[in-house]
């Protein structure tokens, strides 16, 4: 059995920011997949404290790790653009590095969903470069930037639900 796991931040607040676009894949996802062999869950839990859940999840169905994959924003890759890899991740993200922390692995699968819309001219883009994006992710999508992270959540669902 392989298990995708979202991660997010939990509450409605957060609920169409940047950093919560696991949640988003998770949720057409599991719609697309309802009884098949696929484990389709969310973390339930804020993003940098997502080791913890992933680990119980893990223990608790008795899972090889390398059939474990991780839905998460990534500000290393553009807005419109997503990249399945196993063991490779971007450079910083505290969910994936509470999870590889937790795990002790980083042997794991990461389904990558590019996040960055910034304009390199712009104020706020050196900003967050240097804070690490914090603020950026935990901003809303535009319209504009919703009709585009649409397309990208429907190419990444029907390639998980033919896992």
């Amino acid at each position: 059995m392989k298990i995708i796991v979202g991660l997010g931040n939990p509450g409605e607040k957060y609920r169409n920011n940047r950093h919560n676009v696991g949640y988003t894949v998770v949720d057409k996802l599991s719609r697309m997949v309802k009884g098949r062999w696929l484990m389709v869950k969310k973390t339930n839990v804020f993003m940098n404290e997502s080791g913890l859940a992933v680990k119980k999840l893990i223990d608790h169905y008795l899972l090889a790790i390398d059939h474990l994959y991780v839905v998460h924003d990534d500000l290393d890759l553009p807005l419109g653009t997503w990249k399945i890899q196993f063991a490779k991740g971007p450079k910083d993200h505290g969910g994936i590095n509470d999870i590889e922390q937790k795990l002790s692995t980083d042997n794991f699968w990461r389904v990558r969903v590019g996040v960055d819309n910034r304009k390199p001219e712009s104020l706020d883009y050196a900003r967050d470069k240097t804070s690490r994006g914090g603020a950026y992710v935990l901003q809303d999508f535009s319209e504009d930037e919703k009709k585009i992270l649409e397309e990208v959540i429907n190419k990444i669902c029907k390639k998980l639900a033919r896992l």
